[in-house]
């Protein structure tokens, strides 16, 4: 019966299909609401959290030009590297546009097993500084690929390295650190796991226990050394991957003052809950910074969109990070300065702050 209903249907011109898989469906909504799309952000805007390797000077202006389309007027680097690399980057991105771009500096973990290491180390931070970085990134190999010489896997609070959290709080620079991944990755790939389509699309991205540490135990690592050095300011990339758990993340700041957090690569989290995220924003709107990670100037607008309009039901730009249609969160204006530009000016040392309205 199922087979004939099947056949009339397509005999009638439906189209009917059996062999559509979930990758394939794409439905397009017919609900007609307001659009409001937004191009370009409604105050400057600094980019916290980017990666960039410098390139040619024809590839700079063009950056450079792709960011005022934006109003972007300061983009963040987080690729700095160290030593001579540091010194090449800085050179490719602030020589011709000392005020548009921050570098942050990285750790050098070569020589981690030997004696001196944490004093090497801090002290290659201290030289980053000098030549002229803002910051310092921490990737996420850390606590979960970096390995010792036994093959041992470095823990994200190893002590080895508190001398360079603690040459970033004597020197007042930031600590942006990225630890783990979206928890639905290390979560088993069932029915029930939202990022199921995400690791079917790139199963490379999974995080399977035989050669992973749990989530839990990742960031466990991490808040252990936010709460080991009160005096040295962290900023949680990604919403440390709580975008899911705002209560969650809004305790973990209560009881750290000195951690703050970007908002890069979770908006479809906050999308789907824009009444709780809104008020969230509000209450912790001194704690909060925008950044984007990936250098897609067309998806700009959709983080726009959901920062300054209410619009309802529509498109995300990341499917597979979320089965799910976005709204927006419609934050004041207030809110709106301190996400885009006024809580980066007060943490990262150095940037002009010329360009932004008071």
């Amino acid at each position: 019966m199922r087979r004939a209903l099947a056949v009339f249907l397509l005999a009638s011109g439906l189209g009917l299909s059996q062999t559509l898989t979930i990758e394939e469906f794409e439905p397009r909504s017919i609900l007609v609401v307001p659009e409001h799309r937004v191009t370009r952000a409604k105050f400057p805007l600094i980019d916290v959290h980017n990666h960039q390797r410098g390139g040619s000077a024809e590839q700079v202006d063009r950056l450079i030009k792709e960011m005022d389309a934006l109003n972007l007027r300061i983009m963040v680097n987080l690729s700095g590297g160290y030593g001579e690399r540091f010194k090449q980057t800085l050179q490719a991105l602030k020589g011709r546009y000392p005020n548009r771009f921050a570098v942050f500096a990285n750790i050098n973990f070569s020589g981690i097993d030997e004696p001196d290491y944490p004093q090497r180390a801090a002290a290659q931070l201290e030289a980053d500084v000098r030549s002229g970085a803002q910051g310092l990134k921490i990737f996420k190999n850390l606590g979960m690929d970096l390995k010792d010489g036994k093959g041992q896997r470095i823990h994200t609070d190893d002590p080895r390295f508190d001398l360079v959290f603690e040459t970033c709080a004597r020197l007042r620079i930031p600590v942006l650190i990225h630890t783990a991944e979206p928890k639905g990755l290390f979560d088993p790939m069932d029915r029930f796991n939202e990022r199921w389509l995400e690791l079917k699309l790139h199963p490379g991205r999974g995080r399977p226990p035989e050669r992973y540490p749990r989530w839990e135990e990742l960031m466990g690592e991490q808040h252990r050394v936010f709460a080991r050095h009160p005096k040295t300011t962290f900023i949680a990339a990604h919403l440390d991957w709580l975008g899911h758990d705002l209560g969650r993340m809004g305790a973990l700041l209560d009881k750290l003052p000195n951690v703050y957090a970007d908002i890069s690569a979770v908006v479809e989290e906050l999308c789907r809950q824009p009444r709780f995220a809104r008020a969230w924003f509000i209450k912790y709107q001194d704690r909060l910074m925008f950044g984007k990670d990936t250098w897609r100037p067309a998806e700009y607008g959709t983080y726009f969109r959901i920062f300054e309009t209410a619009d309802e039901y529509f498109d995300h730009d990341r499917k597979y990070h979320g089965m799910w249609k976005a709204y927006g969160l419609d934050l004041p204006d207030e809110v709106l300065r301190k996400l885009y530009y006024r809580n980066a000016l007060r943490l990262i040392p150095g940037l002009d702050a010329s360009a932004f309205p008071r």
